[in-house]
């Protein structure tokens, strides 16, 4: 079964590699990110793999953090998330 759900411009598996790269940009294993959006480890896994498609609650958490990271004080982490937008959000202007 192949998902074609779209949210804020980027298909699935895209949204996958997203979730991934953001995780590992903050240096998170699947089962502590899925502690802090309130998801199970195995929910993390399907979405970084694309079997699944997170809920539209889910992705709204994953682009609010996205939006905190790119305001972080941390050079490093405001540098990937920046990444992170331009690769998988190019069309969207998150807070700078």
């Amino acid at each position: 079964m192949a998902f074609h759900q779209e949210y804020l411009g980027v298909e699935q598996p895209a949204i996958g590699q997203l979730i991934r790269e953001l995780r590992q940009t903050l240096k998170l294993t699947q089962e502590k990110f899925a502690a802090q959006l309130g998801v199970s480890f195995p929910t993390i896994n399907r979405w970084e793999n694309g079997h699944a498609t997170p809920s539209p609650l889910a992705l709204r958490q994953i682009e609010l953090l996205l939006n905190q990271l790119v305001e972080s004080p941390d050079g490093a982490l405001r540098e990937c998330s920046q990444a992170i937008q331009g690769k998988y959000l190019p069309s969207r202007k998150l807070k700078a």
